[in-house]
């Protein structure tokens, strides 16, 4: 009798998946959210011109930061050697999907655009987590959470710049913050290796230079 067993995808197969997933991340409005955004709970208040202006940054910042985690999740998945870890990579990633169709939108509403450079932060950040996914399960786990734990302070310094008014824009950051905390503790207690402070330090400033070539970009 013949049975039923999981289908077994060879590595071609991982890598169309993968270029399919950059395609959906990368081209605009591709992306499809599985939960309706925060902010369309929330009123909408007229912005100045500058006001409108820094807030796009900010929310571009953050999109490219959605961007980014799309792809090392994907990076990590595709040489992860446990099958949970990578169940649990490819499931944080599409929990990201809204993040990412949520940033792009509010984006669009302030009048603005995403990042051109995310297509290079897409590729950074897809050998980055295919490269600690190479080495471990556990520095991969250890790596998302410390990637979580920089965008967990990005988030809360950019729901006290923006605006009073843009309640939009903070409703989206602040189920972000949730989910993105979340992610993080569930990546240590799934074995996840615990970045000591210098690595912690080096990663932060390396988004810095993300964050402020996005803010314009």
């Amino acid at each position: 009798m013949a049975t039923n067993s999981p289908r077994r995808y060879t590595l071609l197969d991982k890598l169309i998946q993968n270029a399919d997933q950059a395609l959906r991340t990368l081209v605009p409005g591709a992306a499809q959210e599985y939960r309706a955004s925060p902010a369309d709970q929330r009123d909408h208040h007229d912005l100045s011109e500058a006001e409108a202006k820094h807030a796009a940054g900010l929310m571009r910042i953050n999109h490219t930061g959605e961007v980014c985690a799309q792809a090392l999740y994907q990076g990590q998945a595709l040489t992860a050697k446990l099958p949970e870890v990578r169940e649990a990579m490819e499931e944080a990633a599409r929990e990201e999907v809204d993040h990412l169709v949520w940033c792009e939108n509010r984006v669009k509403e302030l009048g603005s655009h995403t990042s051109l450079l995310n297509p290079l932060f897409y590729g950074m950040s897809f050998a980055i987590g295919a490269a600690a996914g190479k080495v471990s399960d556990k520095v991969s786990l250890g790596f998302v959470a410390a990637t979580e734990d920089q965008v967990c302070k990005h988030l809360a310094q950019h729901m006290s710049s923006l605006p009073v008014q843009d309640e939009k824009s903070k409703a989206i950051l602040l189920q972000m913050l949730e989910d993105e905390a979340r992610h993080a503790t569930t990546a240590l207690d799934a074995g996840g290796y615990k970045f000591p402070l210098p690595v912690k330090l080096a990663m932060t400033a390396v988004s810095k230079v993300m964050t402020k070539s996005v803010y314009k970009i």
